[in-house]
């Protein structure tokens, strides 16, 4: 049986103090520990360092490290410093608001170990501040699997929920783009210079991370900006493939009945629309 590889977690985070306890919780309850989780503090105005220090005094044994990124504002930066820091064979990325499922950290180390030729995955999620989280999840994972066949070399990362092996970090650390204007989906550039370089990016669907469906607070016009990183992405590398501009279309296609369903249901519930953040261990609807 081959070894079970070492598995860092990094979490960039700027200015979440409501949300980091419940993410790093969730990084703890894992049916096989990570062996360190990292957590890179951006210039955070909250008191989003002193939860995780919190943190990292009530559970020592967890292997949480709090550093700082300072030198620029911006989650492509702040990634990079967290990516850099880790020191497993695997780096899982989420966000800060991402609440693992218990197996994630097992289901990552068995998809690696499964598909020796991929150098990055990504995994399903479901929206647990949403109604219906099992079909939610049941869709999202259907949808990824469409994408990933359709995208052809160019399959893309989730940042809410990835993983890759740190020697392929290695040959692209210098080659990402830095995005200072904010313009590109600093994941998919990822998952573009892995492809230029060769590196397999691959799909787990064992591999379930619970994420905020906030984004869909936001308005028509703010969405569309963010939808069309895609193109802006892929413009920026010079790739013009319909099939690799899948996810675009479907987020634009989700988007006006999600954003209705949402605001209908924080209008009448909004206590369980909090709650459901605070209860994201709870995998049934």
């Amino acid at each position: 049986m081959s070894e079970r590889p070492t598995v860092s977690l990094v979490i960039p985070a700027y200015n979440e103090e409501l949300t980091i306890r419940q993410c790093l919780i969730a990084a703890i309850e894992q049916t096989e520990p990570l062996d360190e989780i990292v957590v890179v503090d951006n210039r955070s105005t909250d008191d989003t360092r002193g939860a995780v220090e919190k943190m990292i005094a009530a559970f020592p044994e967890a292997g949480i490290r709090l550093i700082s990124q300072d030198e620029e504002q911006g989650i492509t930066p702040t990634r990079n410093a967290g990516f850099d820091a880790a020191t497993g064979e695997i780096i899982g990325r989420i966000d800060s608001d991402s609440m693992l499922h218990p197996d994630w950290a097992e289901q990552v180390r068995n998809a690696f170990l499964a598909e020796p030729d991929v150098g990055a995955l990504s995994g399903p999620v479901d929206y647990y501040d949403m109604p219906m989280r099992a079909f939610g999840l049941h869709a999202d994972d259907s949808v990824r699997k469409v994408t990933a066949k359709l995208a052809g070399k160019y399959v893309f990362l989730f940042g809410s929920n990835m993983a890759l092996r740190a020697s392929a970090w290695a040959v692209v650390r210098d080659k990402v783009c830095p995005d200072r204007e904010d313009l590109m989906h600093e994941d998919l550039d990822l998952s573009v210079h892995l492809a230029l370089e060769g590196i397999k990016v691959g799909y787990a669907p064992g591999m379930i991370a619970g994420i905020s469906a906030r984004r869909l607070d936001t308005s028509p016009r703010d969405y569309l900006f963010y939808v069309e990183r895609f193109e802006r992405t892929y413009r920026a590398h010079g790739i013009h493939d319909v099939g690799a501009l899948t996810p675009m279309a479907v987020l634009i296609g989700i988007y006006p009945g999600l954003h209705v369903q949402r605001a209908i249901a924080a209008r009448l519930h909004p206590d369980e629309q909090r709650s459901q953040a605070s209860a994201h261990h709870e995998l049934t609807d």
